[in-house]
């Protein structure tokens, strides 16, 4: 059997797909609080539309983020595990770049950006143009570092680029133009996964949270 990947991303709404060759499926979780919850049992049920069993698994994609730190830990954690338990690769790619890529749908040149929901009343982003030089599934080359940061303090003609993510639906007066795409969606993951892959390009898993988690412990809480 060719390459089977298992793919999971947690940065935004859980979404989790298998490819294996032409046979390849996609599920995915619009529950914000239900990481925890959903990733097992898209796993397995995605598996199965896939018509392959955990063992025909090569390798492993997750989502580095940034994310909001639950979230994004549930699913980069469930992708380590699987892939040691059956010592099979696991790759990282940063979310963003996987927005970015699905925003090519709708922005065929010039720049654009990625702003998703960091909470506390902040976004995630990242700024992008178009390289029609590329290949066709790694067409959208960053410009910035991923990093956070409330909106308003974005410079406005950052604001006014096309924007891909959450950020345009939470805060439609400060990113005017937005971009019909929402959510990372595991199957284009994988695609730009593959394309690096395939190109020597390593990618490791290194989470990207960007800041702090929402829940500290007491000593942690004390601390200046």
């Amino acid at each position: 059997m060719s390459r089977v990947v298992l793919a999971i991303d947690t940065s935004t709404s859980v979404s989790v797909a298998v490819s294996a060759g032409a046979d390849w499926a996609m599920g995915w979780s619009d529950d914000p609080r239900g990481h925890t919850e959903s990733v097992a049992p898209l796993m397995r049920d995605q598996l199965a539309s896939a018509g392959v069993s955990a063992a025909d698994v090569t390798d492993v994609v997750v989502g580095n983020g940034p994310g909001p730190f639950t979230g994004l830990r549930v699913g980069i954690v469930s992708g380590l595990v699987f892939a040691h338990a059956r010592g099979i690769p696991v790759h990282g790619m940063c979310s963003l770049d996987v927005l970015a890529q699905q925003a090519l749908e709708h922005v065929r040149e010039g720049e654009f950006l990625v702003a998703t929901d960091a909470r506390r009343k902040e976004v995630y982003w990242a700024r992008y143009r178009v390289d029609p030089d590329r290949p066709e599934q790694d067409r959208a080359v960053r410009l910035t570092d991923p990093a956070v940061v409330r909106p308003a303090d974005l410079p406005e003609e950052v604001r006014s680029l096309p924007t891909a993510g959450r950020g345009p639906v939470l805060y439609p007066e400060l990113f005017p133009e937005p971009l019909a795409v929402l959510d990372v969606s595991a199957g284009v993951l994988t695609g730009l996964a593959l394309q690096r892959l395939d190109a020597g390009v390593d990618l490791p898993v290194e989470p990207l949270y960007l800041r702090r988690p929402d829940a500290l412990t007491t000593a942690e809480r004390a601390k200046p």
